[in-house]
């Protein structure tokens, strides 16, 4: 965690840039860049599906809400009458797929987003090969595609281009990894149909995107309280995301005292972590959630949070599905 914690710094400019950072960005974007054009020329194999396909990530590494994006456009083609499933590689889970979510999968084996994802009610595949994941979905009768995380998974044909934008960090010093967060360069951007910003002001040609939530759920009994009763109240904030800040800031926003405990993204919780010697209520976010039910929390509270968009991009994306639709038949 010392040299993540040093990157990060350097990142966005808190930091000095090790110095062998920059001849590996040198190596690592000439490989991305060669992986590219191999793609665009048809030298390495992308396939396509019988239906139509939306790729929602990111061009630098870290949490910039892409799950609540998913899970709030996989609602909108719902009501648009599609039937959308989300496929994912599974980070954070020990399964190599393909494979089928049932009601109550285990995010140990299958990683937390995709039970996140599952629990709001759409169909979830995952596994290392993405194109036969996708396949079961269409077998189980999705009409749409949705890929979380596979911005760079070029093996993946895809109709719909979403990038996400943390729109407090942006794209740190814009360099590519490990001298920058960058997975690709910025001229990425430009390739993509849509870019939505998280958060932080929108910049042109961007769709802004805020994500909301004002109650918390008992991970005792479910039932649900009103993060206002917490106001004044010194809480311990439990988030393994990949930007915890987020959450700890969101939480004093509404007056809580935060005790902060961040946690690598998609970490696997024990006992010992959440053990802070009080019965201080322990708020955390629905992905932490997710894999600390078995833990028995009597005092701990999940925080869910809901994506919230303009209905004209929600609609647009729709639209472009659709259009999609006739093309893949």
């Amino acid at each position: 965690m010392a040299l993540a914690d040093t990157l990060q710094a350097a990142w966005y400019g808190k930091g000095r840039r090790p110095w062998w950072t920059l001849p590996l960005a040198v190596l690592y974007g000439g490989v991305s860049s060669l992986r590219r054009m191999l793609y665009r020329h048809g030298w390495l194999h992308s396939e396509r599906l019988s239906v139509p396909v939306i790729v929602i990530g990111n061009i630098s590494v870290g949490g910039t809400g892409k799950t609540p994006l998913t899970m709030a456009l996989a609602e909108a083609l719902r009501r648009h009458g599609f039937q959308p499933g989300v496929v994912s590689r599974g980070y954070g889970g020990t399964e190599q797929g393909p494979l089928l979510l049932d009601d109550l999968p285990d995010p140990a084996r299958v990683g937390d987003e995709p039970c996140l994802i599952r629990a709001a009610g759409t169909p979830v595949a995952v596994g290392r090969d993405r194109p036969a994941a996708a396949q079961l979905l269409i077998d189980a009768g999705c009409d749409v595609v949705m890929a979380d995380d596979g911005l760079q998974h070029y093996r993946l044909q895809r109709d719909v281009e979403i990038c996400v934008i943390d729109g407090a960090r942006r794209f740190g010093n814009g360099a590519l990894l490990p001298a920058g967060p960058l997975r690709e360069p910025m001229a990425r951007l430009a390739t993509t149909d849509f870019r939505v910003c998280n958060g932080g002001e929108a910049q042109s040609g961007e769709v802004p995107m805020s994500l909301q939530g004002d109650m918390a759920r008992s991970m005792a009994d479910d039932h649900l309280q009103s993060l206002e009763a917490f106001r004044g109240q010194r809480v311990h904030a439990v988030a393994g995301i990949g930007h915890p800040q987020r959450f700890f800031d969101s939480l004093r926003a509404r007056g809580l005292e935060v005790v902060e405990h961040p946690f690598p993204d998609h970490h696997a919780y024990r006992a010992d972590d959440l053990a802070f010697g009080d019965s201080v209520p322990v708020l955390m976010t629905e992905k932490d959630a997710v894999k600390c039910r078995p833990l028995a929390l009597s005092h701990g509270w999940a925080v869910p949070v809901r994506a919230v968009l303009p209905e004209s991009f929600l609609d647009d994306v729709c639209a472009r599905v659709a259009k999609a639709r006739v093309a893949t038949r």
